[in-house]
């Protein structure tokens, strides 16, 4: 079985680590800006969030099928994606989007 505990515990810190600083700096100015009522939905996606990830951690359908695209992509079955390509083709059609507009 595929350790796919780890692979979640290494890209969460390297999430962490690359982007937490200036995204929580950002979170922090926008929060000023909200109303309360505003603030209160925010809360409440967030703790959606938060229990979304506790919950998958009790799904067996969800593991076995992480453990399987693990080992699709260890076989090299199937190819990854990077981030900064996914990153780049992602800003590009956003840039692509604006001029259609």
């Amino acid at each position: 079985m595929v350790n796919h505990q780890k692979i979640v515990n290494l890209l969460k810190i390297n999430i962490i680590m690359g982007a937490a600083k200036p995204i929580d700096k950002e979170i922090t100015h926008y929060l000023g800006h909200l109303s309360t009522e505003q603030k209160k939905v925010v809360l409440s996606v967030v703790k959606s969030f938060a229990r979304e990830e506790e919950a998958w951690e009790d799904d067996k359908a969800y593991i076995a099928e992480m453990d399987k695209r693990f080992k699709d992509l260890e076989s090299g079955k199937v190819a990854g994606v990077q981030l900064e390509d996914l990153a780049t083709k992602a800003r590009q059609a956003f840039k692509n989007r604006k001029r259609k507009k």
